[in-house]
């Protein structure tokens, strides 16, 4: 495994940029770090998301056996991206059995998640690592933000967790979030931390534990409409966080009248991102944050 000072470690990846000036007031956030040019969720593609300026930092969460909180889209080991521990891939139909609910961290850091690159995105930059935990990760973007005389960044942070997986693949949503809640108090960037997540569960359980922690609500399609969710959670949340597809004027309009901010997800086309800004989101979540205007 690549293991450098941080200064040192996009200098030698030999991808890393000054950050975008940006030409439009929003929050720019990089999914999952920079998936578009580092491995998903991974202290790498942290580190260059912020030299290409981000604001915020979008990360999943998954919990493991052993009660950490790991970096990882899914509490599985994906088969697109994940190499075995005797070298062989992992494939589609084992993946779900991988489960890192299952695992100690210690066992979770046998499997590669970078040298395979992933297909689906070739300006990825192929590099030998594997799931971080999500201390490590905060701890290693806090450390390179100060080392670079940056301003601080904010993290976006998804709840990996659907009722059916209760139990299965994650714990029940009070102890997910007495987790993650605890885990960045310690940190010390709870006031910079967003909680998102399609369960709204999750974000009901936070909003009991902590009322001021900023709250967005992940939704994919037209039936998830703002009156929906918002009266199976009992409150507005900070943030509306739709697929950008979703978004229309009079999305914008309703979700500024509620006084939430309207952050569509992942817009990975430039000129669609100048669209989407123009009509008046106030922020756009990326895999390319290289290609932000």
């Amino acid at each position: 495994m690549i293991r450098l000072p941080l200064i040192s470690l996009l200098m030698f990846l030999g991808i890393a940029c000054s950050p975008n000036e940006k030409s439009y007031d929003y929050d720019l956030q990089g999914h999952r770090g920079a998936r578009g040019l580092m491995p998903e969720n991974t202290i790498p593609g942290f580190l260059l998301a912020v030299e290409q300026g981000v604001d915020t930092i979008e990360l999943d969460v998954v919990v493991t056996g052993d009660r950490q909180l790991l970096v990882s889209h899914e509490p599985w080991f994906n088969h697109l991206i994940t190499t075995k521990p005797d070298g062989a891939y992992v494939t589609e139909v084992e993946e779900r059995d991988l489960n890192i609910f299952e695992m100690t961290y210690e066992q979770t850091q046998q499997y590669d998640v970078g040298r395979r690159g992933n297909a689906n995105f070739p300006d990825q930059q192929a590099i030998e690592v594997t799931k971080p935990l999500l201390a490590e990760a905060i701890n290693a973007v806090e450390a390179f933000v100060e080392e670079q005389g940056l301003p601080p960044v904010k993290y976006n942070i998804e709840t990996k967790s659907q009722p059916d997986w209760y139990g299965v693949y994650s714990p029940l949503p009070d102890e997910f979030v007495e987790l993650l809640y605890n885990q960045l108090t310690s940190l010390d960037v709870l006031d910079r931390a967003i909680i998102q997540s399609f369960d709204p569960s999750t974000l009901i359980a936070m909003r009991e534990r902590d009322p001021e922690v900023k709250l967005a609500m992940l939704v994919y399609n037209e039936v998830q409409s703002v009156e929906r969710m918002t009266e199976i959670l009992g409150f507005t949340p900070d943030i509306w966080s739709p697929s950008y597809g979703l978004v229309t004027p009079l999305l914008v309009d309703k979700t500024d009248r509620l006084g939430m901010e309207l952050i569509p997800w992942t817009v990975n086309n430039r000129s669609e991102m100048i669209r989407l800004l123009e009509m008046g989101v106030d922020g756009i979540i990326t895999d390319y944050p290289n290609r932000a205007p």
